[in-house]
């Protein structure tokens, strides 16, 4: 049987990841959890029925830290090494859509407490429930999570979770936060919380000496900027046809596509962005669930076309606001991109911005510091 500690040590011993105490601990702690699943009898079976009762679900792990420090490579090697069947992978916030789907449709039978159906059905067939990137964004989500979540682990569910913050910091200056506090408490009851903030950025190493502002738009600059989405998010190069999108909630009800989506990282064409109706919502939604933004086609910038240029500007107070890594291929240098005309003199503090955006102390900055919560 392959173990997490195992395929952990042969990465360091391959040269892949440098020694890591922090990484170590975590791998020895999942590398528990395995064992005790693979432990546990199987639901109906002649061990379960001799119990006389539900054996106890193992205790969960909290994974959290900084941009690139391990979290998702520990939780793939997790994930691979688990030999149980009743065993789910799932982005957090398509996991909360689900759910909230669900309850739309229990609230519609007016019958009892709308909680309960629906955890009984998100763990009928899962023993282990594996989120990637728990970030909690809007109330709808904060108002049910610590009900939901109650009655799934009192229904024998075992949860891993990765996420960029501790859990006393989910959902930080949220609206109606006290609401949400019981499922802090939930969490740092029922999980192992670990954190991962060594010093090797795996993502911004990944990177190398790349410029991360490609000159000008064409097959050469988007070649690059495709061949870093595959090296930050470990996505198989051969399946670049079915690279996953997601939609995510925008204040005010609304949703936004995003075409590309993985691993923190997303792809956009600067007409999808700026040419098309958006404003600062869309902007910050994006900046808040998103450590890496790349983005193509980004043409010369003038009056002719200022109200793309004023989006631009917007968008690129939010990436930078939200310490955002911002890869792109444009038709000019930033000091080019609006050279003359009405409105260029608004556009040099955007020029110093996305010139900051390419220096190594910004690329070595983490994710959303001093992000609030927003209420979609």
């Amino acid at each position: 049987m392959t173990t997490v500690r195992a395929r952990y040590d042969a990465l360091v011993a391959a040269g892949e990841l440098r020694p890591d105490t922090e990484q170590a601990a975590a791998a020895d702690r999942l590398d528990l959890l395995q064992q005790e699943l693979q432990a546990s009898p199987r639901r109906g079976s002649v061990l379960w029925r001799a119990l006389g009762r539900r054996p106890e679900a193992p205790r969960g792990v909290y994974l959290w830290g900084d941009v690139g420090r391990g979290k998702s490579m520990l939780m793939d090697l997790f994930f691979d090494c688990l030999t149980i069947q009743r065993k789910r992978r799932v982005h957090f916030h398509e996991f909360m859509l689900e759910v909230h789907d669900r309850l739309r449709v229990e609230r519609q039978k007016e019958i009892g407490n709308p909680i309960l159906p629906v955890a009984a059905a998100m763990t009928e067939n899962v023993r282990l429930l594996a989120f990637d990137e728990m970030v909690i964004n809007n109330t709808a989500d904060a108002a049910v999570l610590s009900r939901l979540f109650t009655e799934m682990l009192a229904d024998g569910l075992t949860v891993v979770a990765t996420s960029n913050r501790p859990p006393a910091d989910l959902y930080k200056e949220g609206i109606n936060r006290d609401l949400f506090l019981p499922f802090i408490d939930l969490i740092e009851a029922k999980l192992d919380v670990l954190p991962l903030n060594g010093p090797v950025d795996y993502r911004l190493d990944r990177l190398g000496r790349m410029d991360t502002w490609l000159v000008p738009n064409g097959t050469e600059a988007t070649e690059k900027l495709s061949a870093a989405f595959f090296r930050l998010t470990d996505y198989p190069v051969e399946d670049r046809a079915h690279v996953p999108s997601e939609d995510i909630p925008v204040h005010g009800g609304r949703t936004l596509h995003v075409p590309k989506a993985l691993k923190g990282v997303a792809v956009f064409s600067f007409k999808r962005l700026c040419a098309e109706a958006r404003g600062a919502p869309d902007y910050l939604a994006i900046a808040r669930r998103f450590h890496t933004v790349i983005i193509v086609g980004i043409p010369k910038l003038g009056p002719e076309n200022r109200n793309e240029a004023a989006r631009f500007v917007t968008l690129i107070d939010a990436l930078y606001e939200h310490k955002v890594k911002l890869l792109a291929a444009a038709d000019a240098e930033p000091e080019r991109l609006y050279e003359k005309g009405d409105g260029s003199f608004e556009f040099e503090r955007t020029v110093s911005r996305l010139n900051e955006m390419r220096s190594e102390d910004y690329l070595a900055e983490g994710h959303g510091k001093g992000e609030q919560a927003i209420d979609p």
